[in-house]
């Protein structure tokens, strides 16, 4: 199940936060993910202000990162609701003396963007009961038009993070519709789903998540799948590890089942899943703002990697302050291939079947 915003009030089932890269990642070719030509050659806009679209819970869990990590000096919220966003406003603003750094926190408008380092979009609308997935497709994309074509008409040139659900396909119509180069745009991909995994495998193997290096990715939803070939916990290939465990196999397979539909245990616990993608995003904003090129499983643009191109997907990029530098082409083996081509397959469809 993939994690859910909407436009005011943004419910969001959802994406991760991936703070450590393996660094025996191989691209095709034996190439590091440090080396390369960046994708993109653009210079976005500089400096640190932030803008915020959508202050429902995963926007809000978002803000409340920021403020705590102080990754900015001036957040600005946008959102329909102009008084709870005010209310949302002075109380983190209260939060800041407490924080260890100054910063503002202010209601925004589409003005904001101007100036903006980069917007972060988490506003949309919730699947309601008995719609279809299609039909969540073509209301969340006419409010993109909408959205993104105020950002750029106010003169937006900075990288778009996506948080609105299903993030690969929203991302993707982000980029066609801002004109932006893709390597500004960036959707929260598998970056909650990747932390649910390493969490889940931590705590099996009495390790800390930082230790464990594995990914999910493919669709921020029901076809995506993890990348055991890949893995390793505390340095030892993660096969290598359940081949000592006498139920290894089932219990890999419990634990991803569990990582994958861990949004719906929640929201019928809680009502909706924040504070986990709050973190991936403000992950994300981290490694573009401190110029990190760090390697976390975001929603980019594949042109040709894994064999497939024109589509935003879930998989492990190269992030810096250009935005995505370049996609991370895992060494996928024969079965993990076609679990990721037929994820492709499925959000093609959808693509498709909403005129994308």
């Amino acid at each position: 199940m993939s994690d859910h915003a909407s436009h005011g009030t943004t419910h969001h089932n959802h994406p991760e936060s991936a703070d450590t890269t393996d660094p025996t990642t191989l691209l095709p070719g034996g190439r590091t993910p440090g080396d390369g030509v960046p994708k993109n050659p653009h210079t976005p806009t500089t400096g640190n202000k932030i803008v915020l679209i959508g202050a429902g819970d995963v926007g809000v869990a978002f803000a409340y990162a920021i403020v705590n990590q102080g990754l900015c000096d001036h957040l600005a919220i946008i959102d329909i609701d102009e008084r709870k966003t005010w209310g949302h406003v002075q109380d983190l603003s209260h939060a800041v003396p407490w924080a260890g750094h100054t910063m503002r926190v202010t209601v925004g408008t589409y003005e904001d963007c101007r100036d903006a380092a980069i917007v972060v979009n988490c506003a949309g609308v919730a699947q309601k009961p008995g719609e279809t997935r299609l039909d969540l497709v073509t209301r969340n994309v006419a409010i993109f038009r909408s959205i993104v074509g105020q950002v750029m008409d106010h003169g937006f040139d900075g990288i778009f993070v996506v948080a609105t659900n299903p993030v690969d396909i929203l991302s993707y119509a982000t980029w066609k519709i801002s004109g932006l180069p893709s390597a500004q745009v960036i959707g929260s991909g598998t970056v909650l789903d990747t932390a649910r995994f390493r969490y889940a495998l931590g705590h099996y193997f009495d390790v800390s998540p930082i230790s464990v290096h594995a990914y999910v990715i493919g669709e921020h939803g029901d076809t995506e799948l993890p990348v055991l070939s890949s893995g390793s916990v505390a340095g030892v290939p993660l096969r290598k590890r359940l081949e000592h465990k006498a139920t290894g196999s089932e219990d890999i397979e419990e634990i991803f089942t569990k990582t994958r539909d861990a949004a719906y245990e929640i929201i019928q616990a809680t009502g909706s899943t924040s504070y986990g993608i709050g973190m991936g995003l403000a992950r994300i904003v981290r490694a573009v703002l401190q110029n990190q090129d760090v390697a976390l499983p975001v929603s980019a643009l594949l042109e040709g990697e894994y064999g497939e191109e024109d589509l935003y997907i879930g998989t492990p990029a190269v992030i810096n302050r250009q935005g995505v530098r370049h996609v991370v082409e895992l060494d996928l083996d024969e079965g993990e291939a076609a679990q990721f081509a037929h994820s492709a397959k499925v959000l093609r469809k959808v693509m498709g079947d909403a005129d994308l």
